[in-house]
């Protein structure tokens, strides 16, 4: 039976919506967590630690993130019994730190060797030189391509949709099998994300122009 769209389905969209963020926050934290690690690793000296973590990236970047979310979801789900949540949530959090991961690692090499070489001379071995002279510069420049990717990974996740996990592009699809008013709906799905990244790129920009002030002078 086709029903009207009003205020009920709204706030089932909106609740998708709250649902999108909170699958965003959590897959930015997990790949936080991991693309600290493979930034860090790749930029070690050791080969045997910088080859898998290239390997790593190369093949998260190299494969559409559809696939990487039905390869945890169905492949796993031979194995264990995942929920859609998790495996977004673990799909998401992986491709995020491959990209994660990149930006952080150009943004620690873009900090200048003499930075390093004045560490060394000061007698400070890596982990002090890392958490006390390259990492605190190396934010600062990594600021504004983190919250630009932050963007990215609020898009991304209507992916999820397609494991069945029920986010704001879910929830659309959802009302428009009952409304069958597509223009509506996905026009309120859209502004949805529009009012997600908007304030973010806003930010990103922000931040871009700051990071890059004291180099006009």
């Amino acid at each position: 039976m086709i029903r009207a769209f009003g205020p009920t389905e709204f706030l089932f969209l909106l609740e998708g919506a709250r649902w999108t963020i909170l699958l965003s926050l959590v897959a930015f934290a997990g790949g936080g967590v991991g693309g600290l690690i493979l930034a860090l690793l790749r930029i070690s000296p050791s080969p045997w630690l910088r080859m898998p973590a290239q390997v790593f990236i190369r093949l998260i970047q190299g494969t559409p993130l559809l696939m990487q979310l039905f390869l945890v979801f169905f492949g796993l789900g031979m194995v264990f019994n995942i929920d859609p949540w998790v495996a977004a949530a673990l799909a998401l959090g992986l491709n995020a730190s491959a990209f994660l991961g990149d930006i952080w690692r150009g943004c620690i090499e873009a900090v200048p060797t003499g930075q390093s070489e004045s560490a060394n001379a000061l007698g400070l071995g890596y982990v002090d030189r890392m958490r006390f002279i390259v990492l605190p510069q190396a934010m600062k420049l990594a600021y504004a391509p983190t919250v630009g990717f932050a963007v990215q990974i609020v898009k991304s996740t209507s992916l999820a949709a397609i494991i069945g996990f029920t986010e704001v592009t879910r929830a659309g699809q959802i009302i428009n099998n009952a409304t069958f008013q597509p223009f509506l709906v996905f026009g309120i799905v859209a502004l949805i994300y529009f009012a997600l990244c908007w304030p973010l790129t806003l930010l990103s920009d922000h931040l871009e122009r700051r990071a890059a002030r004291p180099l006009t002078r």
